[in-house]
Formats: C-alpha cells, sequence, structure tokens
C-alpha cells in the first residue's frame, strides 16, 4: 500500500486556498498511485487559527468544505484532512465547543471523523481555550484492491508526545499510542503541526523511534510547515519502521510530497526517500528566518520591504535575510547617518547594499536633530544631555521608516536582536518600530555567528543575489569585528552599560529558556552584581516587549505567544534588595 505524506503550507483562514493545495496534492498523488494520503493537522483552516475559531462562520464554512474536498477525491484514494468540528455536546455539558479533528474522506463521503486526545496548553499552544478533548481511541480500517484491511490508528500531533519512558514523565493520563497498540493497529498516522525551534528535529525523530520500537508499529508523522505570524513550521514529516529506523523524511522548510509503502505481508513500511538533515544550528535558524519573513510578507500583502541600515552586524544581517526571502530588488535599505555616525558605518552599510544586490537610500537626520533640539530648548534649560536626547535619533530614524513604509507599502522589518530586547536596550516608537521584528529570538552572540555561517556559505542566496559572487564577505568583515554601538553619543559602545554579550547571552539563555534561579546562574560563574543587574533589567523592559512588532520565534521561549510577564510586577528573584541595584540609561524608553 502506497502512502503520502502532503506537506502543506496553508494559509489561515483561507478555506478555498488551502483546500485547492489539498486537491491538487492528493491528485499528485493519486496519479503516483496512492492508497492513502495524508495531510497536517488543521489542514483545512490552517494552525494555529487561535481565536478564529470563536466565530461560528468560520466553523460552519469548514464542515461544508470538508464535505465538498470529499466529492472531489479520486475513488482509489483516502485522504485524512485536519479540521475543526463543532461538539455537539458542549452547551449540555459545559463543555468546550469544538474538537480538533480529522476527517477521514473517500469514496465521496465523510466516512469518519477523528478527535484530538491531548491538548497542550504550554509554550504557544493554548487548546484547552476552544478544543475539548476526545474519548474515543482513533482507528480506521482501510480496504486494499486485494481484499486485505490494514489497521490504522489516527493520532493528532500532542498524541505522540506522551511517552513516559521517552520523557521520564506523562503529562497527561492517558497515552493514545500505548492504546492503539492495545487495539491491534498494523500502522499508526499521526497529523500534526508542530512549531520548529532549532535543533528540535533529532528530539522528534528520536521520539518517534522509540515508541515506534516500544510498541513494534510503524508510525507515519505529517507535519505542517510555513510561517503563520511568530511560529514557523519546518515540515521534516518523517515515518520510521516498527524497529524505530527512519524510512523517509520530507524536505525541511518546503512544501513536499513524499510516497512510502506499507508491506502488508512483513507489518511494516518499506524504505523511501530520505532528504537530508541540517546539521549546523546557523544554517537551520537562517532557513526558518527567511521562510518566516517571506511567508510574513506574502499571507499579509507585502512584496516589498523596508530596513533601517546602520552599518551594524543586526541590520546587515536582516538585510541579507530579506534579500533571499524577497529578492534583492524587493528590499531597500536606509541609511540614517546623524552626527555621531563613524565614517566606517556609512562605509560598512553602503559595502553591505553592494553586496546584497538591494537598494538604498540615504538620509541625514542631522537637520531634523537641529529641529528638535530647537523645539525642546526651552524645556529641558538647565538639564545636561541624556537618554532623552539619545532616544530622539533612534525616534527620527523610526518616523522616516514608517513613513517610508506607508508611503510605498513596504513592510517595515525591524532588526532589534533577542539580547537588545531582553534587556531593554531598544527604543519605543524608535528601532523597535515595524510589522515584524525578524531577529528578535535570536541573541546577538547567535547573530555573529550566522553571519560568519552566511559568509561561509553564500550559495544559500547568490542565485538571487549576483553580486555577491564578486565581494569577499556577504556580510563585511569590518561589520562583523568591529565593538557594536548605538552611536547616540560620541564615542558609545554597548558594552557601556551592558555586560559583554557572551556574558549577557548565557545569563539570559539561564533566566529566559532554563529558568534558573539566581542563585544557580551565580553557583554557574556568574557575577552576583551583574546577575541581578540583567535580573532588574528583564524585568524592567516588559512593558517595551509587550509593544513590540510579532517576533519569529527560533528558540525555546521567544518573547512571543508564550511569553506571559506582568508589566507591573515588583518581583525579580534578585538576592539583594531591588533598591541596590542602579538602572542604566538604557532601561528609559
Amino acid at each position: 500500500m502506497k502512502i503520502a505524506i502532503a506537506q502543506l503550507n496553508p494559509i489561515i483562514g483561507d478555506l478555498a486556498h488551502n483546500t485547492d493545495q489539498i486537491l491538487a496534492a492528493v491528485q499528485q498523488a493519486a496519479a503516483g498511485g496512492a492508497r492513502l494520503v495524508l495531510t497536517p493537522e488543521l489542514s483545512l483552516c490552517g494552525y494555529p487559527p487561535r481565536d478564529l475559531l470563536l466565530r461560528p462562520g468560520l466553523i460552519a464554512a469548514m464542515r461544508q468544505t470538508v464535505e465538498a474536498l470529499a466529492t472531489q477525491i479520486p475513488p482509489e484514494v483516502a485522504v485524512l484532512v485536519g479540521f475543526a468540528e463543532p461538539n455537539a455536546g458542549a452547551r449540555d455539558r459545559g463543555e468546550k465547543p469544538l474538537y480538533n479533528s480529522i476527517a477521514w474522506l473517500e469514496n465521496g463521503q465523510v466516512q469518519q471523523v477523528f478527535h484530538k486526545q491531548l491538548l497542550p496548553t504550554y509554550d504557544v499552544f493554548d487548546e484547552d481555550r476552544y478544543f475539548e478533548p476526545g474519548q474515543a481511541i482513533n482507528s480506521l480500517h482501510l480496504p486494499l484492491p486485494n481484499g486485505q484491511q490494514i489497521h490504522i490508528g489516527v493520532t493528532i500531533c500532542e498524541d505522540l508526545w506522551n511517552d513516559e519512558q521517552f520523557w521520564g514523565q506523562r503529562k497527561y493520563p492517558n497515552n493514545p499510542i500505548a492504546q492503539l497498540k492495545e487495539a491491534g493497529v498494523d500502522l499508526i498516522v499521526n497529523l500534526s503541526a508542530s512549531p520548529f525551534t532549532a535543533q528540535k528535529q533529532p528530539i522528534r525523530e528520536a521520539m518517534l523511534a522509540h515508541s515506534a520500537q516500544r510498541f513494534q508499529v510503524p508510525i507515519v508523522y505529517a507535519n505542517q510547515i510555513g510561517a503563520n505570524d511568530d511560529l514557523i513550521f519546518d515540515g521534516r514529516s518523517v515515518a520510521v519502521n516498527r524497529q524505530g529506523a527512519l524510512m523517509t523524511r520530507a524536505t525541511a522548510f518546503h512544501d513536499d510530497l513524499v510516497w512510502l509503502t506499507y508491506d502488508p505481508q512483513a507489518a511494516d513500511l518499506q524504505a523511501g526517500l530520505i532528504a537530508p538533515a541540517i546539521a549546523d544550528i546557523n544554517a537551520e535558524i537562517w532557513a526558518a528566518l527567511v521562510l518566516g519573513v517571506a511567508d510574513y510578507a506574502r499571507k499579509c500583502g507585502f512584496s516589498q520591504a523596508v530596513i533601517g541600515l546602520s552599518g551594524g552586524v543586526d541590520s546587515a544581517l536582516v538585510a541579507a535575510i530579506a534579500a533571499a526571502a524577497l529578492g534583492p530588488d524587493n528590499v531597500l535599505g536606509v541609511l540614517m547617518p546623524s552626527p555621531y555616525s563613524s565614517e566606517h558605518s556609512i562605509s560598512d552599510a553602503e559595502e553591505l547594499v553592494q553586496n546584497l544586490g538591494i537598494r538604498s537610500e540615504k538620509l541625514a537626520i542631522g537637520p531634523l536633530m537641529s529641529g528638535y533640539d530647537e523645539t525642546l530648548a526651552a524645556l529641558f534649560e538647565g538639564t545636561e544631555f541624556g537618554v532623552a536626547e539619545e532616544n530622539i535619533q533612534s525616534r527620527i530614524r523610526g518616523n522616516l521608516l514608517m513613513a517610508i513604509a506607508n508611503k510605498f507599502g513596504h513592510l517595515l522589518l525591524s532588526t532589534g536582536n533577542k539580547s537588545e530586547m531582553a534587556v531593554g536596550y531598544c527604543t519605543l516608537y524608535g528601532d523597535m518600530n515595524g510589522g515584524l521584528a525578524v531577529i528578535a529570538d535570536v541573541p546577538k552572540t547567535r547573530v555573529y555567528r550566522i553571519c560568519e555561517w552566511l559568509n561561509q556559505h553564500p550559495e544559500v542566496i547568490l542565485n538571487q543575489v549576483q553580486a555577491a559572487a564578486k565581494a569577499d564577505s556577504i556580510i563585511p568583515r569590518n561589520i562583523l569585528t568591529k565593538a557594536p554601538s548605538a552611536e547616540l553619543k560620541p564615542g558609545q559602545v554597548d558594552q557601556d552599560s551592558l555586560p559583554s554579550y557572551e556574558v549577557l547571552d548565557d545569563i539570559l539563555e539561564r533566566l529566559v529558556q532554563r529558568h534558573e534561579a539566581v542563585e544557580d546562574i551565580v553557583a554557574a560563574g556568574h557575577d552576583l552584581t551583574v546577575v541581578n543587574k540583567v535580573v532588574r533589567l528583564l524585568s524592567r523592559a516588559e512593558f517595551k516587549r509587550r509593544q513590540a512588532p510579532p517576533v519569529l520565534k527560533v528558540t525555546d521561549r521567544a518573547f512571543g505567544s508564550e511569553w506571559r510577564m506582568p508589566i507591573a510586577s515588583r518581583w525579580t528573584g534578585n538576592l539583594v534588595p531591588q533598591a541596590a541595584i542602579a538602572l542604566t540609561p538604557s532601561t528609559a524608553a
């Protein structure tokens, strides 16, 4: 029996587009002899639909669309499609109004509907807000032309992620995989929408291999690809045989259609094509961010982007990502030098523009700064130049970029990194302006590593950026070697008010991603005063992060859907009184 995995990139709520995608994949699979076609979780409406699920019209339209789609499926093919189905008993029993479901489409009809059992409510997931957990053990008997039947267990995403042997504990009382094994299934399929985080794929494959080997049942896993708002989906659908060996892997970060064969006599899967793994974390994050920008722009109706180019490493990386995602002709880099800008910052930005082949404009902001100084002179009389004046420069630049974005219909890409976002080293209504925060989940030290990787692998954008073929590096070497600086006053560098980024990023990873206590971070070798300062800055900058553009998620914990910290809070976790920790100018708005 041939099985096809349709690794699709849906648009949230666009039922017509998503249906066309599904149908095209099914027709191609049928032409290749597939008996069963798998699509991702909620493939009809896209994942995550979030509060669109509260719209009754969408739910009704999904059911109508599923039934109409069933009539268009070739008769020799069975298709599993993800959709949301109403929970008929919700009103009477106080249950959630919907199920996260799969429809089995065959012979012109919806043959059966299966409901997701395990509903994640952690990290970026909030499924308990909308869905009632299914109680039935989900399986179907798929007839073959020779009169045989294959007993197939049907699961949805999280249903696979509860093996207490693999994880050391259970998140939920039941394990659907164990239940399906007890029911005697021959094969388990899983329709998934598992978001990308760096280095997650080896964990997925190890988990699947463990379950398949433990229960002696092959597993086929179909994952969504594409980017929807802050979440990126990497695809990499896979299948493992009863021994846990990898039988197929779909392409990463691209839609795909892969075939594999189930042999009823051997009661196992046969090997199919295995797309290469991405071993380098920098290559993986690069591919994710390029897809994130491309899909965000396309799905929101943008074809061109504008970026403020400072001559620094962050804006350089964002410009390279945008050039790869949208094409260099569709990217405008704007240089906005001030009287404090160094000559090399201008020349570095100009060299980057040439290397990438993007368009550029130069708008000097000195006259605008003078206008602000004159307007505020009386009010600021008797005070010293400080953070307020520095931030005016950033806000002037942000205003200019927004004006360009508004005038020409460009998407403004914010260029701040995760380290800056964490400690508030960014300016509201200035460098934080934008429709998408491209690298706000990439720590500063990782920004440098990705740029170094990019210079070693120019082929990832050379097909689009022919100008880079003549350059020694895509990212100019001086950008990678000079001290990072906002250049808002003479001689300023980031480390005037922050610890080194190597120290800062390690502390932030321990605080944000590992949830370590201050005493544990100090025990790991960090200075108590520095740790307390970082904790304080992290807490103080919450109001800024709440107003930031959507952040493309690439780590286990981004400042986005899964970060839910209060703004008006006095808890920091410091080991010394808060009053003893002096604020630095970088915490100002």
